[in-house]
């Protein structure tokens, strides 16, 4: 009896079409190489794909905290998991989070200005570093000019407020160069006026001009 012949022997494949499939089976299987088994199995994603379908976290080895506990006087240790924080976005602006070693610098400034008087008060600051600032005239208007000096730009200064008669002030300032930063005051009243400066940040130094007429 004739055994039945397969439609691949009655018309075999021609051996372009054969080296198709055989490329496109081997297309396919880079595919599910790079998407799936990379991720999942080595942590290797270069698509980014294996982290939107979770499939980095599978490989990914588990962070864990070592804490502490104190029970009667004996101390105990522990490991803690740490949740997965996922991937974080560069900084735009790296200077924007900056670590210290040492908390803020608090001082307080207080200036007695005699009638049409005037003065500065100067934070030295080295570039991107931060101050809070709060001051309060009593006794009566002072006109203030809060602005930066540049080392080696001579009379030159930058003015980051408009000039203003008013009796207080508050706000911040990241500074935009390393230099002196800071108020020049004036006595508008015609009675003596105290000036309270509170300063907190990370400045390297406060000048007290006095009274410079």
């Amino acid at each position: 009896m004739q055994q039945p012949i397969s439609p691949y022997e009655a018309s075999p494949p021609s051996s372009q079409r054969l080296w198709k499939s055989i490329a496109l089976a081997i297309a396919a299987a880079a595919l599910i190489l790079v998407l799936f088994v990379l991720p999942a199995e080595y942590g290797i994603d270069p698509t980014g794909a294996g982290r939107a379908m979770g499939l980095t976290a599978i490989n990914g080895p588990t962070r864990t905290l070592q804490v502490k506990d104190v029970i009667g006087g004996n101390e105990q240790y522990r490991e803690v998991a740490l949740p997965d924080p996922g991937q974080p976005t560069p900084l735009p602006n790296p200077a924007v989070s900056q670590v210290k070693a040492q908390a803020p610098q608090t001082r307080t400034v207080v200036v007695n200005l005699g009638p049409f008087q005037e003065t500065e008060v100067k934070t030295v600051l080295d570039e991107a570093q931060v101050i809070l600032y709060s001051w309060k005239a009593e006794g009566g208007d002072v006109y203030v000019d809060f602005h930066g000096h540049e080392p080696g730009s001579g009379t030159d200064f930058v003015r980051y407020e408009e000039q203003q008669e008013t009796t207080s002030g508050n706000g911040s300032l990241v500074a935009p160069f390393a230099g002196e930063h800071g108020w020049f005051w004036l006595n508008l009243a015609d009675a003596p006026v105290t000036i309270t400066l509170e300063i907190s940040g990370y400045y390297k130094d406060i000048i007290d001009y006095g009274i410079i007429r």
